[in-house]
């Protein structure tokens, strides 16, 4: 599974031939939890409030870009990283 973007101890991966709706995953530290693209949802597990308003503030700039990468893991091609949340 590939890392996309690393920021504040957070790591953001995509797994390739993932299932829909599209989505990513974050973990930090023992947590992990899924968000929605298109909806910034969180869509199962767990991450502690302040890591998960990172991972919103984060995905919100980078939505696009999110979606972009969604589609070539779909094709099984190499994802793109994407800047961290500074």
């Amino acid at each position: 599974m590939p890392t996309i973007s690393q920021f504040f101890g957070i790591v953001i991966r995509m797994y390739y031939d993932d299932h829909r709706p599209p989505h990513f995953h974050a973990y930090y530290g023992e947590h992990e939890a899924v968000f929605s693209i298109e909806t910034l949802a969180m869509l199962e597990g767990h991450l502690p409030r302040r890591a998960r308003a990172l991972v919103l503030e984060w995905a919100v700039e980078h939505r696009q870009a999110l979606l972009e990468n969604w589609y070539l893991a779909e094709r099984h091609q190499p994802l793109r990283k994407i800047e961290p949340l500074e």
